[in-house]
């Protein structure tokens, strides 16, 4: 465990000090946690958002084109 020193906002170091305290946490084990999903080589909440991004783009689209082609077609 080592003590570092950080330059933040004062206000938003109050704003998440309090939060903390209300929610019972520990703030160094927030900035710690932050650190470690910020360095983590692939994160599991990425590699599924990836597969759903893929999946999207590979739907099944139309090409609607301009106002009036969309018009026509809807009308």
């Amino acid at each position: 465990m080592v003590i570092k020193t950080f330059n933040i906002d004062e206000e938003k170091y109050r704003v998440f000090s309090e939060y903390c305290k209300a929610n019972g946490l520990s703030m160094s084990k927030q900035v710690e946690f932050f650190i470690s999903a910020q360095i983590a080589e692939e994160p599991k909440v990425r590699k599924e958002y990836l597969e759903k991004l893929e999946k999207i783009k590979k739907g099944n689209f139309i090409k609607v084109g301009s106002f009036e082609d969309f018009e026509k077609r809807y009308k």
